[in-house]
């Protein structure tokens, strides 16, 4: 049996990142900061690394996207082009938390902590995640580049296949920062 054909990616933060995997070889890696716009960027980026490496869309055996922790309205970009593309794809898309992917590239004994809002971290325990003081975490891991995420978001995919994995959902740990809006909704008209 070959090895899968991967396309991973995040925009669970400041980033829009890609990445390009079969098996364990890594055939391409993207990541670009961006505080806005990552809904507009990703299709174009995810064409970009499949044209650059002479793939198509129908070669791909799976799709993986970061499910977060982390920005609200990143996540469900990620998460939304993950599940309409293997709709459209017909192949499946593995959901892949940062703790999975993180734990994959830190260093033994360092604890994977993702930045949040107000200087707090998400970190996991054994009785599961939980937001907390940046300061309080005294053995952070180094946090990965983009492009890294990304590489390990695939390759998370790799370890689950060929397991048909259920649609990728978001994982959040806190509440929304936005308020419901005070405006009176509009009427429908007949």
């Amino acid at each position: 049996m070959t090895s899968p054909l991967i396309l991973g990616f995040d925009t669970s933060a400041a980033h829009c990142a890609a990445a390009l995997v079969r098996g364990d070889d890594i055939l391409a890696s993207v990541g670009e900061e961006m505080a806005r716009g990552q809904a507009e960027r990703l299709m174009s980026l995810l064409e970009e690394v499949l044209k650059d490496q002479g793939v198509t869309w129908a070669d791909l055996d799976a799709l993986a996207v970061g499910t977060g922790p982390g920005n609200f309205t990143g996540i469900r970009i990620g998460v939304s082009a993950a599940r309409g593309l293997a709709l459209g794809l017909e192949c499946p898309a593995y959901g892949v938390t940062g703790f999975d992917a993180r734990d994959m590239l830190a260093p033994s004994g360092m604890t994977v902590a993702i930045p949040a809002p107000r200087e707090m971290v998400y970190v996991m325990h054994h009785t599961g995640p939980e937001l907390v003081p940046a300061a309080d975490v005294t053995d952070p891991a180094p946090h990965p580049a983009p492009a890294e995420l990304a590489v390990a978001i695939a390759r998370c995919a790799v370890r689950h296949w060929p397991d048909r994995p259920t649609a990728p959902a978001p994982f959040y740990i806190r509440a929304p920062d936005a308020a419901p809006a005070r405006d009176a909704p509009p009427a429908i008209l007949p």
